[in-house]
């Protein structure tokens, strides 16, 4: 396969501007390419998954991806951090569920990209 390139350099300017990131947007960004870094994990995105059907207690969660307790917790712990779950306290229990519509959004947008490639 050959490597496309320009045959001739040309570069306009005014695209360049319009392109351009602020330091606000390049944040924005390096936070949005952390969050694509948490779903490249089948776990997390398991973990994802299951949290789209369902809240779910951490023992389920457990029972579900046949991970131990700390190894859920490690996962849950990394989701929460980049604010795509989150919990509430029932007694003795922890449930998760998604942080927000959001997180649904961009899972089943990720879903319909892979269907479209097939």
């Amino acid at each position: 396969m050959k490597d496309y390139i320009c045959e001739e350099a040309r570069v306009d300017k005014s695209k360049l501007e319009n392109v351009k990131c602020d330091i606000e947007t390049e944040e924005r960004l390096k936070e949005l390419a952390e969050t694509f870094k948490v779903l490249g994990d089948l776990t997390r995105v398991k973990i994802l998954y299951g949290l789209m059907k369902s809240e779910l207690c951490v023992c389920e969660i457990m029972e579900y991806t046949g991970m131990s307790q700390s190894a859920v917790s490690h996962q849950l712990r990394l989701l929460r951090t980049m604010r795509l779950v989150k919990y509430r306290r029932e007694g003795r229990s922890i449930y998760y569920s998604l942080d927000d519509e959001h997180v649904s959004v961009l899972f089943n947008q990720g879903l319909e990209h892979v269907e479209g490639r097939r």
